[in-house]
C-alpha cells in the first residue's frame, strides 16, 4: 500500500470515531506499527487535520476536514480514469475533452505515486464507432437538458417514417451502440426514448418547458422502473 492511500485510510478510521481512538487500535486495525501511526497522525497534522490528543491517551479527528490530495484511494483513481477514458471514446468531442480536462486537474493535487497512477493505469476503453449525423447534436441536446429547454425535433422511426415532435429532454443515456434522449413528448403526451442518431433535424426552443426536470425525472423513473433496456424506441 502507498503511503498516500494509507494516510486515506487513517483518515477514514477516525471519521468513524466520536471519541479519542488509542494509537495501538488505530495500528491494529490498519495493520501497521505504531510507530507508523505516530509518524502518520503528525504528517496529517503537518497538513491541516486537526487532530486532537496525545500518546497513552488517545486521537480524535475534529469533523470537517477534507485533504484534497488524499481525496481518492488507488482503486477510486482507477476508476477515474477509466471513466474519463470512456467517456472521451464514446461520447461527443466537447464531453470527452471535459473528461480529460477533468483528470488534469484530479493530477494537480495527487502525490506523485498516485499521480504516477493515473499514466500507468492497464484498464483500457476500445475506442467506439463514429457519431452518426444526428448525434452531431448531443452537445446541444446536453445543454437544453441542463436549462431545461424544449427541442423540437423531426425524428424517423425504425421504417424511416419522419414525424415532428417537440419534446421535452430530461436525460441522456449511453448504450454501446446508440444515445437515447430520454423526453416528455408532447404529441404523444407520455415520456419517450429517441434515438440521437435519428434526429434528422433539431432546434432548441427559447422557452423552456413546465415542469422541473427533477418531478419529470421521479415521474419517469416510477412508470420505468428497471425496464428502460427492454423497452423499444420511438
Amino acid at each position: 500500500m502507498s503511503r498516500a492511500a494509507r494516510l486515506l485510510d487513517l483518515l477514514q478510521v477516525f471519521r468513524r470515531y466520536k471519541h479519542p481512538v488509542s494509537g495501538s487500535s488505530l495500528a491494529e486495525e490498519l495493520g501497521v506499527s505504531l510507530r507508523t501511526i505516530y509518524r502518520d497522525i503528525e504528517t496529517l497534522k503537518a497538513q491541516g487535520a486537526a487532530i486532537d490528543g496525545e500518546a497513552g491517551v488517545g486521537f480524535v479527528l475534529k469533523p470537517g476536514f477534507m485533504l484534497p490530495p488524499l481525496m481518492f484511494s488507488e482503486d477510486e483513481i482507477e476508476a477515474l480514469v477509466l471513466g474519463s477514458r470512456w467517456v472521451a471514446e464514446q461520447t461527443d468531442q466537447p464531453l470527452g475533452a471535459a473528461a480529460l480536462s477533468a483528470l488534469v486537474k484530479i493530477a494537480a493535487v495527487l502525490p506523485a505515486d498516485l499521480r504516477a497512477g493515473l499514466d500507468e493505469s492497464t484498464l483500457l476503453v476500445v475506442p467506439g464507432p463514429p457519431l452518426a449525423a444526428g448525434e452531431s447534436e448531443l452537445p446541444r441536446i446536453r445543454d437544453a437538458i441542463r436549462r431545461q429547454r424544449k427541442l423540437t425535433i423531426s425524428y424517423a422511426d425504425a421504417n424511416g417514417a419522419c414525424s415532428e415532435r417537440t419534446i421535452w429532454p430530461i436525460a441522456l443515456a449511453f448504450f454501446d451502440k446508440a444515445r437515447v434522449v430520454v423526453s416528455w413528448c408532447e404529441l404523444r403526451n407520455d415520456f419517450r426514448h429517441f434515438r440521437a442518431d435519428r434526429v434528422v433535424r433539431l432546434s432548441v426552443e427559447a422557452v423552456g418547458y413546465p415542469q422541473r426536470r427533477a418531478s419529470l425525472m421521479k415521474q419517469w423513473q416510477i412508470k420505468e422502473g428497471i425496464h428502460l433496456r427492454s423497452r423499444k424506441d420511438e
